[in-house]
Protein backbone atom coordinates (compact mmCIF):
# COMPACT_ATOMS: atom_id res chain seq x y z
CA UNK A 1 0.00 0.00 0.00
CA UNK A 2 0.72 3.50 -0.82
CA UNK A 3 0.72 4.75 2.96
CA UNK A 4 3.17 7.37 2.97
CA UNK A 5 2.95 9.53 6.18
CA UNK A 6 1.10 13.05 5.65
CA UNK A 7 4.39 14.85 5.84
CA UNK A 8 5.36 13.52 2.60
CA UNK A 9 2.64 14.67 0.88
CA UNK A 10 2.85 17.64 -1.40
CA UNK A 11 1.05 20.83 0.35
CA UNK A 12 -0.84 23.65 -1.62
CA UNK A 13 -3.78 25.27 -2.38
CA UNK A 14 -6.44 24.45 -5.14
CA UNK A 15 -10.00 23.98 -6.24
CA UNK A 16 -12.40 21.32 -7.63
CA UNK A 17 -12.49 21.14 -11.56
CA UNK A 18 -15.93 21.67 -13.06
CA UNK A 19 -16.96 21.41 -16.51
CA UNK A 20 -17.78 24.81 -17.10
CA UNK A 21 -14.08 25.80 -16.74
CA UNK A 22 -12.76 23.29 -18.89
CA UNK A 23 -12.83 25.19 -22.07
CA UNK A 24 -10.62 27.88 -20.14
CA UNK A 25 -7.98 25.29 -18.18
CA UNK A 26 -8.03 23.63 -21.58
CA UNK A 27 -6.68 27.16 -23.11
CA UNK A 28 -4.51 28.49 -20.32
CA UNK A 29 -4.09 25.92 -17.79
CA UNK A 30 -4.78 26.55 -14.22
CA UNK A 31 -2.72 28.90 -11.75
CA UNK A 32 -3.31 26.81 -8.32
CA UNK A 33 -0.46 23.97 -6.86
CA UNK A 34 -3.31 21.07 -7.02
CA UNK A 35 -6.66 20.48 -8.41
CA UNK A 36 -9.45 18.27 -6.84
CA UNK A 37 -11.44 15.54 -10.13
CA UNK A 38 -14.87 14.45 -9.29
CA UNK A 39 -14.25 10.87 -9.50
CA UNK A 40 -17.54 9.84 -11.21
CA UNK A 41 -16.81 12.80 -13.73
CA UNK A 42 -14.04 10.70 -15.23
CA UNK A 43 -14.51 7.18 -14.61
CA UNK A 44 -15.30 5.10 -18.01
CA UNK A 45 -15.38 8.28 -20.45
CA UNK A 46 -13.15 9.12 -22.85
CA UNK A 47 -12.68 12.67 -24.49
CA UNK A 48 -12.45 16.45 -23.15
CA UNK A 49 -13.19 15.37 -19.14
CA UNK A 50 -10.11 12.46 -19.57
CA UNK A 51 -8.21 15.28 -21.80
CA UNK A 52 -8.86 17.81 -19.34
CA UNK A 53 -8.11 16.02 -16.37
CA UNK A 54 -4.46 14.68 -18.27
CA UNK A 55 -3.67 18.42 -19.45
CA UNK A 56 -4.16 19.11 -15.48
CA UNK A 57 -2.46 16.29 -14.23
CA UNK A 58 0.53 17.40 -16.43
CA UNK A 59 0.71 20.70 -14.50
CA UNK A 60 -0.12 19.80 -10.92
CA UNK A 61 -0.73 17.12 -8.72
CA UNK A 62 -4.70 15.45 -8.37
CA UNK A 63 -6.81 14.28 -5.84
CA UNK A 64 -10.18 12.32 -6.83
CA UNK A 65 -13.07 12.83 -4.50
CA UNK A 66 -15.80 10.74 -4.79
CA UNK A 67 -19.46 10.66 -3.63
CA UNK A 68 -20.51 7.19 -4.94
CA UNK A 69 -18.51 5.02 -2.55
CA UNK A 70 -21.67 4.62 0.12
CA UNK A 71 -19.04 3.58 2.77
CA UNK A 72 -21.41 3.44 5.57
CA UNK A 73 -24.16 1.31 3.29
CA UNK A 74 -24.93 -1.84 4.40
CA UNK A 75 -24.96 -3.32 0.67
CA UNK A 76 -22.05 -4.77 -1.01
CA UNK A 77 -19.21 -2.74 -1.82
CA UNK A 78 -19.99 -2.85 -6.03
CA UNK A 79 -16.50 -4.17 -7.56
CA UNK A 80 -17.65 -2.21 -10.79
CA UNK A 81 -17.15 0.58 -8.80
CA UNK A 82 -14.06 -0.55 -7.18
CA UNK A 83 -12.40 -1.87 -10.27
CA UNK A 84 -12.84 1.32 -12.35
CA UNK A 85 -11.61 3.86 -9.50
CA UNK A 86 -8.58 1.38 -9.60
CA UNK A 87 -7.99 1.95 -13.54
CA UNK A 88 -8.62 5.67 -12.90
CA UNK A 89 -5.81 5.49 -9.75
CA UNK A 90 -3.54 3.66 -12.16
CA UNK A 91 -3.86 6.15 -14.82
CA UNK A 92 -3.17 9.39 -12.84
CA UNK A 93 -1.90 8.08 -9.92
CA UNK A 94 -3.43 10.96 -7.85
CA UNK A 95 -2.14 12.59 -4.23
CA UNK A 96 -5.04 11.25 -2.66
CA UNK A 97 -8.27 9.61 -2.92
CA UNK A 98 -11.24 10.17 -0.64
CA UNK A 99 -14.99 9.77 -0.29
CA UNK A 100 -17.58 10.68 2.15
CA UNK A 101 -18.06 9.00 5.67
CA UNK A 102 -21.64 8.13 4.67
CA UNK A 103 -24.28 5.82 2.86
CA UNK A 104 -26.22 7.13 0.11
CA UNK A 105 -28.96 4.69 -0.71
CA UNK A 106 -30.03 1.16 0.53
CA UNK A 107 -31.35 -1.78 -1.90
CA UNK A 108 -31.81 -0.77 -5.61
CA UNK A 109 -32.45 2.97 -4.52
CA UNK A 110 -29.46 5.64 -4.60
CA UNK A 111 -30.24 9.26 -3.29
CA UNK A 112 -27.22 10.59 -4.56
CA UNK A 113 -27.05 12.14 -1.27
CA UNK A 114 -24.89 12.30 1.70
CA UNK A 115 -26.37 10.82 4.69
CA UNK A 116 -24.89 10.70 8.06
CA UNK A 117 -24.56 7.70 10.01
CA UNK A 118 -25.44 6.62 13.60
CA UNK A 119 -22.50 7.13 15.96
CA UNK A 120 -22.01 4.37 17.61
CA UNK A 121 -19.34 1.56 17.80
CA UNK A 122 -21.39 -1.36 16.12
CA UNK A 123 -20.82 1.32 13.00
CA UNK A 124 -17.42 2.00 13.60
CA UNK A 125 -16.53 -1.85 13.23
CA UNK A 126 -19.11 -1.96 10.36
CA UNK A 127 -17.40 0.98 8.23
CA UNK A 128 -13.63 0.16 9.06
CA UNK A 129 -13.98 -3.53 7.68
CA UNK A 130 -15.31 -1.92 4.50
CA UNK A 131 -12.97 0.79 3.98
CA UNK A 132 -10.10 -2.26 5.04
CA UNK A 133 -11.69 -3.90 1.71
CA UNK A 134 -11.64 -0.90 -0.15
CA UNK A 135 -7.78 -0.28 0.26
CA UNK A 136 -7.13 -3.79 -0.27
CA UNK A 137 -8.50 -3.17 -3.71
CA UNK A 138 -6.96 0.15 -4.08
CA UNK A 139 -3.55 -0.93 -2.91
CA UNK A 140 -3.33 2.41 -0.73
CA UNK A 141 -5.01 4.18 1.80
CA UNK A 142 -8.30 6.81 1.13
CA UNK A 143 -9.17 9.99 3.11
CA UNK A 144 -12.67 9.49 4.80
CA UNK A 145 -14.50 13.24 4.79
CA UNK A 146 -16.78 14.08 7.54
CA UNK A 147 -20.49 15.28 6.14
CA UNK A 148 -22.47 17.86 7.51
CA UNK A 149 -25.62 17.41 8.93
CA UNK A 150 -28.99 18.61 9.72
CA UNK A 151 -30.05 15.50 12.02
CA UNK A 152 -28.86 13.33 14.28
CA UNK A 153 -29.70 9.09 15.46
CA UNK A 154 -30.99 8.61 19.06
CA UNK A 155 -28.73 5.09 19.08
CA UNK A 156 -25.44 7.48 18.83
CA UNK A 157 -23.28 7.19 21.61
CA UNK A 158 -20.13 9.06 20.42
CA UNK A 159 -19.63 12.58 19.31
CA UNK A 160 -19.48 13.20 15.53
CA UNK A 161 -14.78 13.70 16.46
CA UNK A 162 -15.06 10.76 18.50
CA UNK A 163 -16.90 8.46 15.92
CA UNK A 164 -14.38 9.94 13.00
CA UNK A 165 -11.31 9.27 15.18
CA UNK A 166 -12.41 5.73 15.78
CA UNK A 167 -13.06 5.28 12.16
CA UNK A 168 -9.73 6.06 10.85
CA UNK A 169 -8.13 4.97 13.67
CA UNK A 170 -9.81 1.15 12.96
CA UNK A 171 -9.63 1.04 9.90
CA UNK A 172 -5.86 2.44 9.11
CA UNK A 173 -7.15 5.42 6.69
CA UNK A 174 -6.23 9.35 6.55
CA UNK A 175 -9.24 11.95 7.54
CA UNK A 176 -10.39 14.85 4.98
CA UNK A 177 -11.11 17.60 7.19
CA UNK A 178 -14.11 19.75 5.72
CA UNK A 179 -13.62 22.55 7.76
CA UNK A 180 -16.98 23.77 6.71
CA UNK A 181 -19.43 20.80 7.33
CA UNK A 182 -17.54 21.29 10.64
CA UNK A 183 -19.04 24.86 11.42
CA UNK A 184 -21.96 24.21 9.95
CA UNK A 185 -23.06 20.96 12.01
CA UNK A 186 -21.57 22.60 14.95
CA UNK A 187 -24.18 25.28 14.53
CA UNK A 188 -26.89 22.92 13.70
CA UNK A 189 -26.13 20.75 16.66
CA UNK A 190 -25.19 23.27 19.04
CA UNK A 191 -21.65 21.52 19.77
CA UNK A 192 -18.61 23.04 19.53
CA UNK A 193 -16.57 23.24 16.30
CA UNK A 194 -12.89 24.08 18.05
CA UNK A 195 -13.74 21.27 20.52
CA UNK A 196 -14.37 18.51 17.29
CA UNK A 197 -10.94 19.99 15.53
CA UNK A 198 -9.04 20.06 18.77
CA UNK A 199 -10.19 16.41 19.51
CA UNK A 200 -8.83 14.73 15.68
CA UNK A 201 -5.94 12.90 15.79
CA UNK A 202 -3.09 14.72 14.34
CA UNK A 203 -1.50 12.17 12.46
CA UNK A 204 -4.47 11.53 10.69
CA UNK A 205 -5.64 14.30 9.25
CA UNK A 206 -4.28 14.56 5.32
CA UNK A 207 -6.22 16.94 3.59
CA UNK A 208 -8.58 20.11 3.77
CA UNK A 209 -11.45 20.99 2.25
CA UNK A 210 -13.08 25.00 2.22
CA UNK A 211 -16.32 25.78 1.02
CA UNK A 212 -19.32 28.20 1.14
CA UNK A 213 -22.84 27.79 2.88
CA UNK A 214 -26.00 29.42 2.85
CA UNK A 215 -27.78 30.72 6.66
CA UNK A 216 -31.54 29.30 6.25
CA UNK A 217 -32.26 31.14 9.41
CA UNK A 218 -33.65 27.06 11.65
CA UNK A 219 -29.95 26.15 10.32
CA UNK A 220 -27.10 26.04 8.25
CA UNK A 221 -27.06 24.32 4.66
CA UNK A 222 -23.84 23.35 3.11
CA UNK A 223 -24.90 24.15 -0.55
CA UNK A 224 -20.91 25.22 -1.85
CA UNK A 225 -22.75 28.20 -3.52
CA UNK A 226 -20.84 31.26 -1.99
CA UNK A 227 -17.43 32.57 -1.00
CA UNK A 228 -15.82 30.97 2.20
CA UNK A 229 -17.60 32.24 5.30
CA UNK A 230 -15.37 34.61 7.94
CA UNK A 231 -16.27 32.03 10.93
CA UNK A 232 -15.23 29.32 8.97
CA UNK A 233 -11.94 31.26 7.77
CA UNK A 234 -11.18 31.30 11.12
CA UNK A 235 -12.14 27.54 11.85
CA UNK A 236 -9.55 26.81 9.47
CA UNK A 237 -6.89 29.43 10.83
CA UNK A 238 -7.50 27.05 14.34
CA UNK A 239 -6.66 24.12 12.09
CA UNK A 240 -3.89 25.19 10.34
CA UNK A 241 -2.34 25.45 13.79
CA UNK A 242 -3.72 22.38 15.15
CA UNK A 243 -2.64 19.99 11.98
CA UNK A 244 0.16 22.19 10.21
CA UNK A 245 0.44 22.40 6.63
CA UNK A 246 -2.12 20.19 4.55
CA UNK A 247 -3.64 20.13 0.72
CA UNK A 248 -6.59 22.65 0.25
CA UNK A 249 -9.04 22.62 -1.96
CA UNK A 250 -11.90 25.12 -2.55
CA UNK A 251 -14.90 23.44 -3.44
CA UNK A 252 -18.11 25.78 -5.25
CA UNK A 253 -20.88 24.26 -6.90
CA UNK A 254 -23.69 26.34 -7.01
CA UNK A 255 -23.59 30.02 -8.57
CA UNK A 256 -20.17 28.84 -10.04
CA UNK A 257 -17.80 31.48 -10.38
CA UNK A 258 -15.47 32.40 -12.81
CA UNK A 259 -11.68 30.00 -13.10
CA UNK A 260 -9.90 33.64 -11.89
CA UNK A 261 -12.89 34.34 -8.84
CA UNK A 262 -11.80 30.59 -7.67
CA UNK A 263 -8.19 31.07 -8.25
CA UNK A 264 -8.65 34.04 -6.18
CA UNK A 265 -10.00 32.33 -3.44
CA UNK A 266 -7.13 30.00 -3.06
CA UNK A 267 -4.70 33.14 -3.12
CA UNK A 268 -6.95 33.97 0.78
CA UNK A 269 -6.48 29.82 2.18
CA UNK A 270 -2.76 30.34 1.11
CA UNK A 271 -2.66 33.93 3.06
CA UNK A 272 -4.75 32.24 5.92
CA UNK A 273 -1.87 29.52 5.59
CA UNK A 274 0.70 32.16 6.04
CA UNK A 275 -0.37 34.28 8.68
CA UNK A 276 -1.12 30.99 10.82
CA UNK A 277 1.85 29.23 10.31
CA UNK A 278 4.21 32.58 10.74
Amino acid sequence: MNLAPTSELCFGHGFGLRVEHYGEILRRGVRAELCEALTENFMGRGGRPLAVLEKVRRDVPITLHGVSLSIGGIEPLSTAYLSELKQLCDRFTPLLVSDHLCFGGFGPHRAYDLWPLPFTEEAVLHVAARVRRVQERLGRRICLENVSSYVEFRDSALTEWQFLSSVAEEADCWLLLDVNNVHVSAHNHGFSAYEYLDALPRERVAQFHLAGHRNCGSHLLDDHGAPVASAVWELYRHARRRFGPRPTLIEWDENLPTLERLEQECDTAREMERHALG
